[in-house]
């Protein structure tokens, strides 16, 4: 079993982290933080590239910490709260499924996050070294509370910025393609 939460750890970790990449390092096809931060404005996550570097630094740092298997509850938090707030920003209205642009690619990230906290990262994590393998049902909910927690308080920020103030004259925005960058 030890075995599959690392392969599982793994697999969440070079996803976040390559999504945190995207953000905040504009590699692997990414819009770095420029363009991520217009794509953030558009979707009312203001400011922006500030919210650009957050979202991808957690992304990145929360991912690297999952993979390690190190303070499991807080990394978990940590992605899951970027989850919510792709799924309410861009996802919800389009539905479920994912060939619509919904949010069945988020909610299987969370599911699986809640496992890993659920189970444990195993005996094959740094948190297992620590004496900790295991963490149980409540910490993973009060990872999701936090995780929800976060996510609102990022949306509600992002909206009290007020609406994105237009271009002068002449001056075209680059904004993402919907689908290619999500917080």
């Amino acid at each position: 079993m030890s075995f599959v939460l690392l392969v599982l750890r793994a697999a969440i970790a070079t996803i976040f982290i390559g999504h945190g990449a995207q953000k905040v390092l504009g590699k692997f096809g990414g819009y770095g933080p420029d363009g991520t931060g217009q794509f953030f404005e558009s979707i009312g996550l203001r400011p922006g590239k500030p919210m650009a570097l957050a979202a991808g630094g957690n992304e990145m740092t929360s991912g690297a910490l999952i993979g390690l298997g190190l303070a499991t509850p807080a990394a978990a938090a940590g992605l899951m709260s970027v989850m919510e707030t792709a799924t309410w920003t861009v996802h919800r209205p389009n539905g479920m499924w994912a060939d619509k642009g919904g949010f069945e690619y988020p909610l299987v990230m969370t599911a699986a996050l809640l496992t890993i906290v659920t189970a444990g990262p195993g005996s094959l994590s740094l948190d297992a070294a620590r004496g900790r393998a295991r963490w149980g049902i409540g910490w993973a909910l009060g990872a999701l509370a936090a995780a929800t927690a976060g996510s609102a308080a990022v949306i509600s920020a992002g909206q009290r910025q007020g609406p994105q103030p237009s271009a002068p004259t002449g001056v075209e925005t680059q904004e993402a393609p919907a689908g290619a960058v999500s917080p």
